[in-house]
């Protein structure tokens, strides 16, 4: 299948030993054959020119720092192009996790404030945000990548709802929904024989749980919703495919699908999915 490609006379310029450096900072990515490689690169430099990157509280936005989330942001649009991002512009870039303030009214009417510290967030036809602390290379482990996870929320909202199905045609649709409502089934039942199993004098939200929850395939906040769901299936897809295939195998299958790779095969294995991608 070819590969999208953007004329690099009119892009931001990822030199050589950049492009090497990015590679190498993101070995999840090892499932990429060279010429794949050559399309996510000038992918990566299209979104550069399309995007453009602020730095909140006077952060100094680096080219390094640029090419990282690009990298992380084009790969699963590597076989479906950039269209599934064009409701938006701006990425706007943290040092750290940044505040946000809720407010939400329940069934009695009574409105609940609160005030969440975020890694990264994903706006309905608005910007990107992320932390660079929890973006860059080598910030997190099993299977947690924010730049992934805000982006698959950007793919699910391509159609203006955020239920964890991208736009896909009528027969995809349905065999998507199938697959993703029988694994979201088993993780919530998996997350709650976890939590059960947590003794009573431990905090379940401290890190002395940790033991407990990491014998589960995904992370627990998969388990809010159907959009969460995809958005950290989505992370768990490209960075730890193996254990998410060995899990939940049709879901995983759906996901191979519709990304068009299979991120557990070496790069001479690698054979294009049949699914459905956005305009270029």
């Amino acid at each position: 299948m070819p590969l999208p490609w953007f004329g690099r006379r009119h892009a931001p310029q990822i030199d050589d030993r950049l492009w090497r450096r990015t590679v190498a900072d993101f070995p999840f990515a090892g499932h990429l054959g060279e010429a794949e490689l050559q399309g996510l690169r000038a992918l990566c430099e299209e979104f550069l020119r399309r995007k453009t990157f602020s730095g909140a509280h006077d952060l100094a936005v680096t080219l390094r720092m640029r090419a990282a989330i690009a990298f992380q942001a084009c790969l699963p649009v590597l076989h479906l192009g950039l269209g599934g991002y064009d409701d938006f512009v701006e990425l706007v870039i943290h040092a750290d996790q940044f505040v946000v303030r809720r407010s939400q009214v329940d069934e009695a009417g009574v409105v609940h404030e609160s005030v969440e510290a975020l890694a990264g967030e994903a706006m309905d036809r608005g910007p990107v945000v992320l932390s660079w602390a929890d973006a860059a290379p080598g910030a997190r482990s099993r299977g947690w990548n924010v730049t992934i996870h805000e982006f698959v929320h950007k793919l699910d909202l391509a159609d203006g709802d955020a239920d964890g199905i991208p736009p896909l045609p009528r027969a995809a649709r349905a065999r998507w929904e199938q697959a993703m409502l029988a694994a979201y089934d088993d993780f919530c039942m998996q997350l709650d024989r976890v939590e059960r199993a947590i003794p009573g004098h431990v905090d379940p939200e401290g890190p002395a749980a940790e033991p407990y929850y990491s014998r589960l395939p995904l992370d627990p906040y998969a388990a809010t919703d159907l959009a969460e769901f995809f958005a950290v299936s989505g992370e768990a897809f490209f960075v730890t495919p193996d254990a998410l295939a060995q899990a939940f195998p049709a879901w995983y299958e759906a996901l191979a699908g519709f990304f068009r790779q299979d991120p557990r095969q070496k790069p001479a294995a690698v054979q294009n999915a049949s699914g459905h991608g956005f305009p270029p």
